[in-house]
């Protein structure tokens, strides 16, 4: 049985909205989905810029688990050879997955990016496993399907949320709150884990979202389950 196929999204945005501040993708968000998923199917990784992909210098900092370090110090080009997002645009037929890696960068980026949103939508319709983490389920909220419907109306979801935005003092500087969008656009069906910066990986069908770094192992292994392996 051949392995399936997942394509990996990344932010390419550097900085931190209009703080002179670096940022990018979260260490523990790719290094802990990617250490399940690697030994069970191919993994093709892909930005909106292609090259490399900026990895938040304060997730380095945060993070000292023996998977992500491991990861940055020997899994470098998974992040530095990213190919251009918009060259998967009609290709979802060579996957049977997409997952999308959080950190503060997506929100300037890929949140509302016209290119993500129909890839999104491709993956989608041709019954593929759609998952994120952390900020980047954002992504999802603006996804319009053929009919017009919204991809997770009346789906159960989760992202990062607006307590724990508050507390890494950054509520003010996203462009707007992934909680609050994908409140609305689910139809009042955003959950969260019981305490803040608790694991939570939510399953509503082949939709699958994951509120924060605590939470990368486990999208990960819902992911395999989802993909059989």
């Amino acid at each position: 049985m051949s392995k399936p196929n997942i394509l990996f999204v990344l932010t390419s945005h550097n900085k931190l909205g209009k703080l002179d501040t670096p940022t990018g993708w979260y260490l523990s968000e790719l290094a802990h989905p990617y250490h399940v998923l690697h030994p069970k199917a191919n993994i093709t990784v892909a930005s909106p810029l292609g090259g490399e992909a900026p990895v938040d210098p304060a997730s380095v900092e945060a993070t000292t688990d023996d998977i992500s370090v491991d990861f940055l110090n020997n899994r470098s080009e998974v992040w530095k050879t990213t190919q251009p997002l918009h060259t998967f645009l009609g290709k979802s037929d060579s996957f049977d997955a997409l997952f999308y890696v959080g950190g503060h960068g997506f929100m300037f980026d890929l949140a509302d990016s016209e290119d993500s949103r129909k890839l999104i939508q491709e993956f989608w319709e041709n019954d593929k496993v759609v998952a994120a983490i952390c900020h980047a389920p954002a992504a999802f909220y603006n996804v319009r399907l053929s009919d017009g419907t919204l991809m997770v109306e009346g789906k159960d979801v989760t992202a990062f949320t607006n307590a724990e935005e508050e507390q890494v003092w950054l509520s003010k500087v996203v462009p707007f709150s992934a909680e609050d969008v994908l409140q609305k656009a689910s139809g009042g069906r955003f959950v969260k884990a019981g305490e803040l910066f608790g694991e939570k990986v939510v399953v509503s069908g082949k939709l699958i979202t994951a509120q924060n770094p605590a939470s990368g192992i486990g999208v990960g292994e819902a992911i395999a389950r989802a993909l059989g392996v």
